[in-house]
């Protein structure tokens, strides 16, 4: 036997008649090798449960196809040419023990994380559920463009916290943008880097928000080539083919629940697996078991457990609704196969931070009746909810489901003002005037078009009144003005958004309608919509009679009116405080971890965009160290470094033809524009920037 011992303050290996090799033997050695040289991707630990504990098609049949009795089906993901990485999330990937540089600068890095190779342990699958549509029922959907890659192990060490939040101790992955799966109807199952781009940003950038999210780990780009029409103008474009790495705890969400639902009374059409409610049992204990163990255990008695769960799920979106409004995030497709089931941020197509407050605030241009408008989020939530006990049940009795649904609207109020007074630094107090008081800042914000990030992001600048303050108090009250003007529109940016988009004959044909058949009307529009459409028509004329100078003296007595009235409230919070400005410190301090500094507004992902594809990728590499850290400023990261550069750095394959196209693209947008810090209001030319349901487009103007 051969061992160590010490000899001379060196270590010596005895027995050394027996070479190394055979000690160790050859084929041992071999694979010490082959295990130092492997990826770090190959080195994944994958413990695949969903696919052993839930129902699992074993069909690789191509094409389109219904699933039935199934919440998996196996498929193959199809390889892209020359893939490379874009961006990758350091921290993201660390959830599965990797390094950020190690798999950036792995040969093998980007085919793995695009599908175009399947690591070891890996087990392709693609995921069935249904989903209401824009209140719609519409039968089978599921990962149309997202694989399952499997499931991997938390590695030892992680944080405690994100143990607490990810009770299974797995990381499920996918690829979205890998191929056709049996779910992608009409589609090819590919994106390409504009959405990449934006999802990949933006789940992460949610996650520094301190949003619940699912995660991003990386995007890649390629050679390989699908065929878009960007304009929707019948002249399409080929553009690359790019994935992008996706990680949550799971992706199950409420539409997961919808494949047993029965024929739909307005559609007809009904889920593949109605009528198989073993597997509705089957899934909802294994959502609970893993997911929600403490539930699992303190509730014996099944249906118990079942309301518990449905509580839970119900708080958590609650509370999820509540933080994308005091962010001014606004999802565009909030259907029910966009909910998680764990009450986390899920898919990430057409979305939309707020620039300019509005209520009405719609991010998907797609949707024409402003069903998902920024305002109608909290009560489509809700909707959801209510299809989510619908598809439980009989597992969950209606009657304490509904018990259950009637519990939300406080508990989003409460989740909200909660937030809304740290934005405000109203900390030591809750005043029942407070709601008012926030309220009146979001009218005054509508009325002036003042821009939502960065107003909140002011408020910490406007002082507490003191003792003695006296003459001082209008000059503070003039200055505090001054500052929120600066984010306030124009009259002209006003006028331009307050445009009706029904045209007027159109309008005034409804109008008719209303009055002389309800019925009709009722099938092909809604008074909610008409009444949105005459008070901007009311708003619009308004403007058109007055000038610049009486609107700058109207928002500023406006904004007057209300700081007085903030500052009064402050006034009280001081009230019994002996260390008056240990609490003002405090007041800041909190208020800048409350309000970010930048938010992924549509022209900063625009700018990386436009670079990417021109095959720089540093813009997107920049943007995300920028929204890794969005409430503080960071020196040397103010504003982008590419701006319109006409030249390519990608090394992939291109045709005169390809270069030409995207060279008159660039020179017809970004190579005109002057660098816009990140954390200022947008640009003029922001307006042309148009999200739908059908990816990233900008509008022809």
């Amino acid at each position: 036997m051969a061992y160590l011992t010490p000899r001379l303050g060196h270590f010596r290996i005895f027995n050394h008649s027996v070479s190394a090799c055979r000690l160790l033997g050859t084929a041992d050695m071999a694979d010490m090798g082959l295990a130092l040289s492997r990826s770090p991707l190959e080195r994944l630990d994958f413990d695949n449960v969903a696919l052993k504990k839930l129902p699992l098609d074993s069909s690789e049949e191509p094409g389109v196809r219904q699933v039935n009795g199934a919440c998996f089906s196996r498929v193959k993901p199809q390889p892209v040419t020359k893939p490379r990485f874009v961006a990758v999330s350091h921290e993201a990937l660390a959830l599965l023990g990797l390094n950020g540089e190690e798999v950036m600068t792995d040969p093998l890095g980007p085919e793995y994380l695009s599908g175009s190779r399947v690591m070891p342990g890996s087990e392709t699958a693609a995921h069935c559920y249904c989903g209401h549509q824009f209140g719609q029922f519409a039968g089978q959907l599921g990962d149309g463009a997202a694989i399952y890659l499997g499931e991997v192990k938390v590695p030892p060490g992680q944080d405690s916290d994100l143990l607490r939040e990810n009770p299974s101790g797995r990381w499920e992955i996918q690829v979205k943008g890998a191929g056709k799966t049996p779910f992608s109807r009409q589609a090819d199952g590919r994106k390409v880097l504009r959405s990449s781009i934006r999802e990949f940003l933006c789940s992460e950038v949610m996650f520094f928000l301190g949003v619940p999210t699912t995660r991003a780990g990386s995007v890649v780009t390629s050679d390989s080539r699908v065929v878009r029409d960007v304009y929707y103008s019948g002249n399409p474009r080929n553009e690359r083919c790019s994935v992008v790495l996706r990680i949550a705890p799971t992706f199950l969400r409420f539409g997961s629940f919808e494949i047993f639902k029965q024929a739909d009374e307005s559609t007809g059409r009904q889920g593949p697996s109605y009528g198989r409610h073993e597997i509705r049992s089957q899934m909802m204990d294994y959502v609970i078991e893993m997911f929600y163990p403490e539930i699992q255990r303190n509730h014996p008695d099944r249906m118990e457990r079942n309301v518990a769960f449905f509580r839970e799920v119900m708080l958590r979106t609650a509370r999820l609704v509540a933080q994308w409004q005091c962010v001014g995030f606004c999802h565009g497709v909030l259907n029910t196969d966009n909910m998680s089931i764990l009450g986390l941020t899920l898919d990430y197509g057409p979305y939309g931070f707020m620039d300019r407050f509005d209520p009405n605030f719609i991010c998907n241009a797609s949707d024409n009746s402003g069903r998902y408008s920024y305002q109608a989020q909290p009560a489509i939530c809700r909707w959801n909810l209510v299809k989510l006990a619908e598809a439980l049940a009989p597992e969950l009795p209606p009657d304490r489901a509904e018990e259950v649904v009637d519990e939300y609207l406080d508990l989003y109020n409460g989740f909200y003002l909660e937030t809304m007074r740290k934005k405000l630094g109203l900390l030591k107090k809750d005043e029942p005037e407070d709601e008012i008081l926030i309220t009146e800042l979001l009218q005054t914000m509508h009325n002036t078009g003042a821009d939502f990030t960065n107003t909140f992001r002011s408020l910490s600048q406007i002082s507490c009144p003191t003792e003695g303050e006296g003459e001082e108090e209008e000059e503070l009250v003039r200055k505090a003005t001054e500052l929120l003007l600066q984010q306030c529109a124009s009259l002209e940016e006003l006028k331009a958004a307050n445009k009706p988009t029904m045209d007027t004959r159109e309008l005034a044909m409804l109008l008719s309608m209303a009055q002389s058949n309800p019925a009709l009307f009722q099938m092909i529009s809604d008074r909610a919509t008409i009444a949105r459409q005459l008070e901007i028509i009311s708003k619009l004329k308004d403007l058109m009679e007055t000038n610049q100078e009486e609107l700058q003296s109207k928002h500023a007595e406006d904004w007057s009116g209300w700081i007085t009235r903030y500052r009064k409230r402050l006034a009280r919070e001081l009230e019994g405080q002996s260390d008056v400005r240990a609490l003002q410190e405090e007041r800041v301090r909190v208020m800048d971890s409350t309000n970010p500094r930048v938010v992924l507004r549509n022209y900063i992902a625009q700018n990386a965009i436009e670079a990417a594809e021109n095959g720089d990728f540093s813009e997107v590499q920049r943007v995300l160290k920028v929204l890794q850290k969005p409430f503080s400023s960071q020196p040397g990261l103010d504003s982008p470094a590419w701006v319109g550069r006409g030249q390519t750095t990608d090394q992939g394959e291109r045709d005169e033809e390809e270069e030409e196209e995207e060279q008159q693209e660039a020179a017809s947008s970004s190579t005109a524009r002057t660098p816009v810090p990140y954390d200022s209001k947008p640009p003029t030319w922001a307006n042309e920037i148009c999200v739908t349901s059908k990816e990233t487009k900008k509008q022809h103007v």
